[in-house]
């Protein structure tokens, strides 16, 4: 399913403001949308730019700047803040259906191909700016993007279609100054390789441990208590004192929804009533999870390292969001 993600260039979109963007990503996540919902964006994106603009788009990349979620504040439990829906036809209370929302910064990088990137710097920029107007009257995540704020319109912000140089040592220069500017901000990438070691981790405790119990471990953070015993110079006596540290790998680490698994068969088209496409095979799914880990993007290496991209296997049943970050860190020996 995972494949390798080759780009020519780079459609940067900077400082999108979505409010009131779906903050529950699962039915067992929440804090940030699915990345599921952004890779839709970009499709809905590609639609609606049929026929204008020669670009292909393969994958994309999310960096967030700043996100406000709309909860309570104080304490260890949080509620969402709910708005009062209106009465029903028959004039009583309708029920309440909880919604989380979020306010967010994001940056979105897409990695295209197409004869658009052909044109000279001022072609490139008209068809950056036509898709940025175009990215403005979408909704993302469910969420309405909002104008810019005053002040807010300087140059290094505006969107930008970029051709990725061809040579290694060119490229990584150009990737370097591209990356400065999604400062400060946390680029989301895939860490299917940590699910992968923890699991490995837990069975040697206990054998009857699986991906789940590695999914909720890494999902929470895990603290150990430790016995540190030291030595006086000059009187040798010995004290003891408990300290308490961390246990699993280090960084910004989250439990992430990332497609869908099959739970039944392909059913012929239009066979399954109320199904929203007739003349599609259709089969019952339930949802993936993994772990994904928010990273500062100067530490990316290449953009491929955080585009995300759709992937599909139907004979295994198996379609879900692909990022293939974790998996070079493993070929680069990491």
């Amino acid at each position: 399913m995972h494949r390798s993600l080759s780009v020519s260039g780079l459609l940067i979109v900077p400082h999108i403001r979505i409010q009131n963007a779906n903050a529950l990503s699962s039915q067992m996540t929440w804090g940030f949308p699915a990345i599921s919902a952004f890779i839709g964006a970009m499709h809905a994106l590609q639609r609606r730019l049929a026929g204008r603009h020669a670009l292909l788009f393969d994958g994309i990349g999310v960096i967030c700047h700043d996100f406000q979620a709309q909860v309570t504040s104080g304490g260890f439990v949080r509620s969402f803040h709910l708005t009062r829906n209106p009465v029903d036809r028959d004039g009583g209370t309708a029920a309440i259906v909880e919604e989380g929302r979020i306010h967010l910064d994001v940056t979105l990088v897409f990695g295209v191909d197409g004869d658009a990137l052909d044109g000279d710097d001022t072609a490139r920029d008209q068809v950056a700016q036509d898709i940025a107007d175009e990215i403005a009257a979408m909704r993302i995540a469910g969420g309405s993007v909002m104008p810019p704020l005053p002040g807010r319109r300087s140059p290094w912000r505006r969107a930008a279609l970029i051709p990725i140089a061809d040579q290694a040592d060119e490229r990584s220069q150009q990737f370097k100054r591209l990356r400065r500017r999604w400062l400060p901000g946390f680029a989301l990438v895939a860490r299917d390789d940590l699910l992968e070691q923890r699991v490995c981790e837990l069975r040697q405790q206990d054998p009857q441990s699986d991906e789940l119990d590695a999914w909720l471990d890494l999902s929470r953070l895990n603290r150990r208590a430790a016995v540190v015993r030291t030595t006086d110079p000059q009187t040798g006596s010995i004290s003891e004192e408990v300290q308490w540290g961390r246990i699993g790998p280090a960084g910004w680490i989250v439990p992430i929804p990332v497609g869908y698994s099959r739970l039944s068969g392909l059913y012929p088209p239009g066979s399954i009533a109320n199904a929203r496409d007739v003349s599609t095979p259709f089969r019952f799914v339930e949802g993936m999870y993994s772990v994904g880990e928010w990273i500062s993007p100067h530490r990316l290496q290449d953009a491929t390292d955080f585009l995300w991209y759709a992937g599909s296997d139907p004979d295994a049943g198996l379609y879900r969001c692909c990022n293939n970050y974790g998996r070079l860190l493993d070929a680069a020996g990491h």
